[in-house]
């Protein structure tokens, strides 16, 4: 667990990350990274909720047609 300090940017208001959680993240001064709401509390993640939920769908979308898949592949 890391405690994050709040700090004022101009109107806005940032959080200021340890080295070790940017590093796990995988990013870097001026990347994207996203919070989300889960049932459990808030969720700081490198990945777009939106685009995981649209890899999901391609990916059962892919299970359920594995054949047409196979075929387009040769």
């Amino acid at each position: 667990m890391h405690a994050l300090k709040l700090v004022q940017i101009g109107d806005a208001i940032g959080m200021l990350l340890p080295k070790e959680a940017v590093a796990k993240l995988k990013r870097g001064a001026g990347d994207t990274v996203y919070l989300t709401e889960t049932t459990e509390g808030l969720l700081l993640s490198s990945h777009n909720p939106a685009i995981q939920a649209q890899l999901a769908a391609g990916r059962e979308f892919i299970r359920d047609f594995p054949h047409a898949f196979r075929l387009l592949s040769e």
